[in-house]
């Protein structure tokens, strides 16, 4: 079964606003303006200004009249509009297959089989909202079976992520109220005035009084939200993809025919690319089946390629997940991320020389759902610091490591607290204790003086650790350090920590 994200951004035009004007101060209230006829109020505001009394349907006037300082700018659906399908397109290069506008505020997305690659689905929307925060955009995350539940969800929380576990959409919706339905305001209006005020209530009523006054549209709406209906995600385009496809007059099934059709989209998409200069680094094999749903495979590649052979098999290799169901009317192969790629001339030898690309077996790692980087140096005493990752083919960058003492083979993502008997300032310790086990300490070399970084923090102007790398009675080698010079309590707590492990 399939999972819906939905991706509600509630602040979507004060946002696209501060994205387009840097310069504007982060305390500087925004409201955005509607016009209809001599009326004029608002029709969005953002943190600030919520806090400061303003809220939507306010007449522009008294908002005013309120904050002295607030910032108004006249609404533009179409601007809003554009911004939406430009952060729905690049969310396709980035998340999902299967990725749509859900106008006008949020974005819906299939994640089937797309989960495991973030680590499961409460890291994913963690890490969706994080990532859109850093773009200057809130958003309110939500994951369901249904399109309906996961879009209502997303625009009832409060905090950044929701998640409805599988088969529990009535128990989320049920207390939910009937405007997140996605039915047409005037519908809901009148929905109130006959007393409904829950979904709840509304799916516990009979269905055919409703239909009789409101048309089959409620009903509908109702059962896409408890998957009685489906609801295909029709996926955003954009003329700069390069998109092949092939229909079938019979729906087919059986492996052989699919891989054999995927073969021929692959050399199709290929001409495609070598029209335009360009090397495909992700693409998409969309299924359409004939009860309407749709399954996407995604291949992804460590550098721009166009090579038939290649892209095949990273395909074929996985067309074994794919679930025709009662038959496969439509496949298509999408490039959705593109990159200029030049020819190469390969000249000819009489010695056999040996190949140290690896890209293919990054590739074929990718895409088993590995996360496969580099690490690279970074200009930094500070160990953590010291060290970032980088894409597995990127290019060499220009930094070393320049240590004259040796640095151990695994550094912990976070020091370990540890317990020490050690004579300050300058010895090392005559034992620690580190996760419940006393290592009695048979040889030490240190100390190491780091100092801290004042240009990056400035409590670390006078902040030091004296790192020591010692080994136990078992030969086991650790690199240990002491906040502090030992003496100076400004310097650090003078608490110890094990950081490394050395081979």
């Amino acid at each position: 079964m399939s999972r819906v994200v939905s991706i509600y951004l509630p602040d979507l035009a004060t946002d696209r606003i501060r994205r387009a004007d840097p310069d504007i101060p982060p305390e500087q209230a925004i409201a955005v303006i509607a016009k209809s006829g001599a009326r004029r109020w608002i029709s969005a505001a953002d943190a600030a200004a919520k806090k400061a009394g303003l809220r939507v349907g306010m007449p522009a006037a008294k908002a005013q009249a309120l904050f002295q300082g607030l910032m108004m700018v006249d609404a533009d659906p179409v601007a809003d509009a554009e911004a939406l399908r430009r952060i729905t397109l690049w969310a396709l290069t980035v998340y999902s297959p299967i990725v749509a506008m859900d106008a006008p505020d949020g974005i819906v997305l299939d994640t089937e089989g797309a989960d495991h690659l973030q680590g499961g689905e409460a890291p994913m929307l963690t890490g969706i909202a994080n990532r859109f925060r850093t773009k200057g955009l809130t958003a309110r995350v939500a994951i369901a079976d249904t399109w309906g539940a996961a879009h209502a969800c997303a625009r009832a929380i409060s905090r950044e992520t929701v998640i409805v576990p599988r088969g529990e959409i009535v128990r989320a919706v049920e207390h939910l109220p009937i405007s997140l339905l996605r039915l047409p305001e005037k519908v809901v209006g009148d929905l109130r005035t006959l007393g409904f005020r829950t979904i709840g209530e509304l799916a516990n009523t009979a269905r055919a009084p409703l239909a009789l006054r409101f048309g089959p549209e409620l009903g509908r709406r109702l059962d896409q939200m408890f998957g009685r209906v489906s609801e295909p995600i029709d996926p955003i385009r954009s003329p700069e993809l390069i998109e092949v496809s092939r229909s079938f007059a019979e729906p087919i099934g059986a492996a052989e025919t699919i891989n054999k059709y995927v073969g021929r989209l692959v050399v199709r998409l290929v001409e495609e690319l070598q029209r335009k200069g360009l090397g495909v680094r992700r693409t998409d094999l969309v299924v359409e089946k004939v009860d309407g749903t749709r399954q996407a495979i995604r291949a992804g590649t460590a550098k721009p390629a166009r090579d038939v052979a290649w892209l095949t098999k990273l395909f074929k290799d996985r067309t074994e997940k794919i679930e025709p169901g009662f038959g496969i009317e439509k496949l298509s192969l999408v490039a959705v991320m593109s990159q200029p790629l030049e020819e190469t001339q390969k000249t000819s030898s009489l010695v056999e020389e040996e190949n140290d690309d690896i890209t293919p077996l990054i590739d074929i790692f990718g895409n088993r759902g590995q996360r496969v980087y580099r690490l690279a140096p970074v200009a930094s005493d500070v160990p953590e610091r010291s060290v970032r990752r980088i894409a597995a083919s990127a290019a060499n960058v220009g930094e070393t490591w320049t240590h004259e003492w040796k640095r151990p083979v695994r550094l912990l993502d976070r020091p370990d607290p540890i317990e020490v008997m050690a004579l300050m300032p300058d010895h090392p310790p005559v034992w620690f204790s580190w996760r419940g086990k006393r290592r009695r300490v048979k040889c030490a070399d240190g100390p190491e003086r780091v100092f801290g970084e004042w240009w990056v923090r400035t409590s670390e102007v006078e902040a030091v650790r004296d790192y020591f790398m010692v080994e136990d009675d078992v030969g086991e080698r650790y690199w240990i350090f002491r906040s502090g010079d030992g003496v100076d309590a400004g310097t650090g707590s003078h608490k110890w920590f094990l950081h490394g492990i050395f081979a």
